[in-house]
């Protein structure tokens, strides 16, 4: 007799079929997030070599709005050409992405080379889902997506241990080398490895999105330019700006034919929609620590790169190894899970705020790092998994491939406003020890808000369960 997934535990995943499919798609997420935690490490580094301290937040911001932009095609082109094709095509052009940051002279050479690195990034995330969706039975995707997670494990050392290295050594452009050989082989892997996948009718030049996707960079760019102007009405006039950018395109989404969010996107009333705006909220709170983080930990505590990444790279393996321990949780526990994680990462971020420029030992800092990983590692997997199980008949591949476009919109949004709180108090104009100072409590405190938003939203996802 055939043994239930959902009893079997994680001995579910080991098939002898899907063991090499989730070692592709593990080694396309161990990819991206070593890359973030490399950049994390170097960043400092390049600043120091290129400028450019008040585009700290550009090349995050960079990167992820072209992940969206990637992202919210990437349903439509896995339909017309298969999973796997649009997987190898993310994983190629992100390889090239990371050979033009390594030949980068200025900040702006290294924010193209990051946009480049999106795009690519973002086709692989998505296709990822999706692959996730068509392979495995819904009583294994929450274990799926937390395997996935498990990748961050292996970044957290990887990461900063590549970036570190380099950097410390004054060769931070060989690490971007690094990521694009990874990225060549796991490239040849997936197209030899991953199935072909069933694909569609191919989308006619109509159904693109391209007004809907102008939108998103809009927005993106209006957010990213409000850090560095120094008005303070062109700083409000540029988020409201990108806010109702935003606001427009979701509204547009709603009518087109082949809509790139679930139609019932952010919606008050479902699960799909709810889970969305949690998972937004998550990602904003989370963003910030790793953009300036590394650099308050390097100037305020005498970290060098390389354990200043580690330093950072701590919550993300908080993140990996709450999201292993509750993935199994039963259905009570994970509503509890869900409820707890955003109080969590809000009280998490108020500690970092207040220890990171006061005399304490780093040592102290780090656990208030780790518990904001495991605010947000504790409830992913099952805000994901309402998303997708909560999706309409008609809107399946859609809300799987919009995890990661509302995942990468939020980091995008969280970098945007961490380079405006922290250039409001004077970054812009360089790198003092007073200005230092100052933005380590006030950038991290900011996302206090956020995260309490985020609270609001998982009592409401909850409630609409129960109804």
């Amino acid at each position: 007799m055939q043994q239930d997934p959902a009893r079997a535990g994680w001995r579910s995943l080991l098939k002898r079929e899907w063991i090499p499919t989730l070692a592709v798609l593990l080694g396309g997420v161990l990819l991206q997030s070593m890359n973030v935690l490399m950049l994390t490490t170097v960043l400092p580094s390049i600043v120091g070599e290129l400028g450019g301290v008040a585009m700290l937040s550009w090349p995050t911001a960079a990167f992820l709005a072209s992940s969206i932009v990637a992202t919210s095609c990437a349903g439509l082109l896995a339909g017309a050409v298969g999973a796997r094709t649009t997987y190898c095509l993310g994983v190629t052009i992100f390889g090239l992405g990371a050979l033009l940051c390594s030949m980068a002279t200025t900040m702006g050479w290294i924010v193209a080379g990051r946009l480049v690195q999106g795009f690519g990034g973002g086709l692989e995330a998505a296709a990822a889902y999706v692959a996730i969706r068509a392979t495995f039975p819904e009583a294994v995707w929450s274990r799926t997506i937390a395997l996935m997670s498990t990748s961050w494990s292996m970044s957290v050392l990887l990461g900063p241990l590549v970036g570190g290295m380099f950097a410390r050594f004054g060769n931070w452009r060989s690490a971007f080398v690094a990521t694009a050989v990874v990225a060549g082989t796991l490239a040849v892997s997936a197209l030899v490895i991953l199935p072909p996948g069933k694909t569609g009718r191919q989308a006619s030049a109509a159904e693109l999105p391209a007004g809907r996707i102008a939108l998103i960079c809009i927005a993106i760019a209006a957010m990213s330019s409000a850090s560095i102007v120094e008005s303070p009405f062109a700083k409000c006039a540029l988020i409201a700006f990108a806010v109702g950018a935003l606001v427009a395109m979701l509204r547009i989404d709603r009518l087109a034919a082949a809509p790139l969010l679930p139609s019932d996107a952010f919606s008050l009333h479902t699960p799909t929609g709810m889970g969305l705006w949690l998972a937004l909220l998550l990602c904003i709170t989370f963003s910030p620590l790793q953009i300036y983080v590394p650099l308050f930990l390097q100037h305020l505590r005498g970290l060098d790169p390389l354990a200043a990444g580690f330093t950072v790279a701590s919550g993300s393996l908080g993140w990996t190894i709450a999201s292993i321990a509750t993935a199994n949780a039963t259905r009570q526990w994970s509503d509890r899970m869900m409820s707890a994680g955003p109080a969590i990462m809000g009280i998490s971020l108020m500690a970092i705020a207040l220890l990171l420029p006061s005399s304490v030992p780093t040592l102290v800092v780090v656990p208030a790092i780790v518990a904001l990983g495991i605010g947000i590692g504790q409830c992913w997997p099952f805000v994901a998994h309402r998303i997708m199980s909560g999706a309409k008949a008609e809107d399946e591949v859609v809300a799987a491939s919009a995890v990661p476009t509302v995942q990468q919109t939020g980091f995008a949004l969280g970098a945007a406003l961490a380079g405006v709180v922290a250039n409001a108090g004077g970054f812009s104009a360089g790198i003092t020890d007073q200005g230092i100072m100052q933005e380590a409590f006030w950038v991290p405190a900011s996302f206090v808000v956020p995260a309490a938003l985020a609270c609001l939203a998982s009592w409401r996802l909850l409630r609409l369960r129960e109804a």
